[in-house]
């Protein structure tokens, strides 16, 4: 018999596992990354810079599904190890460009390795692994096929 309490059990939430297997993931890829002195957080927006180059902050947080308060802290430190600089945009003064930097594009070629070391560490088949990011796309509202 189920009762009005079995929707708060933890075993029966969509959150938890999806927020455990979160941090597991990006538990795996802290070695790597510090190897190239990067947060999982500064990686993924280095991620964006590598194929944008130049964005708005507002740009960058739609991609990323983060808000400014969020983006802040992390560009400042990837501004400050010199892989990104902001400025202000001439045509909206209140508009924040981020753009990567020399250093920071150089830091690709070292980033490259990261994906396949990654994937070694899944305990999925390459089709699991596509039906997933489909499945956690269409969680986020944005179909990636």
């Amino acid at each position: 018999m189920k009762d009005k309490f079995d929707g708060l059990k933890l075993e029966n939430q969509l959150c938890f596992p999806l927020y455990a297997c979160s941090r597991e993931v990006i538990k795996k890829y802290r070695p790597f990354l510090t190897e190239l002195d990067l947060t999982y957080t500064q990686y993924i927006a280095m991620l964006v810079f590598w194929e944008e180059r130049k964005l708005s902050v507002k740009e960058l947080g739609q991609k990323l599904f983060l808000d400014s308060g969020t983006l802040t802290p992390v560009l400042k430190s990837l501004e400050g190890k010199g892989l990104v600089k902001r400025s202000r945009s001439t045509e909206d003064e209140r508009v924040l460009l981020v753009e990567i930097t020399e250093e920071g594009e150089a830091l690709k070629e070292k980033a490259a390795e990261v994906p396949a070391k990654i994937g070694s560490c899944m305990k999925l088949e390459p089709e699991e692994a596509m039906e997933l990011y489909r499945i956690l796309y269409k969680l986020l509202g944005s179909d990636k096929e």
